[in-house]
């Protein structure tokens, strides 16, 4: 009797877990679960035969993942097969590219499933032939297999508690420059989820959209240069102060500039161009159509919403029928009319999470 593989299931979702979980097993194999990229990363070392990856998870993708693992060489032949929910030909393709061995949508058949994982494990079986006397290698893994799992895993819990870090200090910074403008927590959930509908919507790479919902709520942090009485004024700004307030783009985007952080990177891409205008009037720089990158035009769309149906020191909040109005006005001169047009596609979801996170007390109250 042949002996059975070890198969690593990356897998978020909990009954996706157990259902690959219960497929394996009935064919005969040992399965283990990662519920995460990082954890993936760091169990992959342990030595598996084959590896069936989640494509949409939390923190990093299945993409990311596959990417690390063939860019390992104790893993760049490891068999991979790509899950997901997504039957689309662009996908596929970027597996492939990226250095899957093979695809299975969800919900998942178990014959076909059965087919692609015995063709894959004979092929890496006899990889394993070629490439090394087996025998040693399972004599040296059960020795050293004990202390490199209870490591590996402290590795991935740590790599877990930094990028939580990062993102809450991320969160921290956004806040900041909210406090000092007197608007609610409710506001940086509120715009970091309508920018990531939108950019799903458009059909974004999903790392991307997972960098556009963190990175969007950084968008003013460069208020906190801005005097109070400028940023408070309850009155229409006269020309002085309203230059003076529209160096918060440019300051924004110096307090984030010339991170190695790729959130900070994108933070300080939107803080610059997010009052950028479709046709050219917008400011810091004047520019129009696809030279304003497109997380900024994103942001647009979504900012001006939400400050629309907000409350602020110089307006009262608009009810959403008369705020979908301005923003028919502006498509095609604020705001670029395919982003426009997708955020009226999905005004259900919108609507779901402002209704989700209506505003709170201030920050001052609620804080202190």
């Amino acid at each position: 009797m042949n002996k059975p593989k070890r198969i690593l299931i990356v897998e978020d979702d909990f009954r996706t877990q157990e259902l690959l979980r219960e497929m394996v097993e009935s064919l005969g194999h040992e399965s283990e679960y990662a519920q995460d990229g990082f954890e993936a990363l760091a169990k992959v070392k342990l030595g598996f035969d084959l590896v069936l990856l989640d494509i949409v998870m939390p923190g990093i993708d299945g993409f990311e993942v596959l990417g690390q693992i063939r860019e390992a060489p104790e893993t760049e032949e490891l068999p991979v097969v790509m899950v997901t929910g997504m039957d689309d030909k662009e996908g596929r393709i970027r597996a492939f590219k990226t250095g899957a061995n093979d695809f299975v949508i969800k919900p998942i058949d178990m014959s076909e499933l059965a087919v692609r994982m015995s063709y894959l494990l004979k092929m890496k079986e006899a990889q394993d032939v070629i490439s090394r006397n087996k025998q040693e290698l399972e004599e040296m893994l059960d020795k050293r297999t004990g202390v490199l799992r209870e490591a590996l895993e402290e590795l991935a819990v740590a790599k877990r508690i930094a990028h939580n870090a990062h993102l809450e200090t991320i969160q921290r910074l956004a806040i900041a420059a909210e406090f000092k403008d007197q608007d609610t927590a409710a506001h940086i959930k509120r715009l970091g989820h309508y920018s990531s509908i939108l950019a799903r919507g458009l059909e974004l790479p999903s790392n991307e959209v997972n960098i556009i919902f963190h990175a969007t709520p950084m968008h003013d942090v460069g208020k906190l240069g801005i005097p109070d009485r400028h940023l408070l004024k309850p009155g229409k700004l006269d020309e002085n102060e309203w230059h003076v307030m529209k160096q918060h783009t440019v300051i924004g985007a110096r307090i984030l500039g010339g991170s190695e952080s790729e959130l900070l990177r994108a933070g300080e891409v939107i803080a610059m161009s997010h009052h950028e205008r479709w046709d050219g009037f917008g400011y810091p720089n004047g520019l129009a159509e696809e030279d304003i990158p497109v997380w900024g035009r994103i942001c647009t769309v979504a900012d001006v919403f939400d400050a629309l149906t907000s409350k602020r020191p110089y307006k009262h909040a608009f009810p959403n029928k008369e705020a979908y109005e301005i923003l028919r006005e502006g498509r095609g001169c604020h705001f670029d009319p395919c982003i426009l047009d997708k955020f009226f596609d999905m005004r259900d979801e919108i609507e779901e999470t402002q209704r989700n996170y209506q505003d709170e007390a201030p920050f001052a109250a609620a804080v202190l």
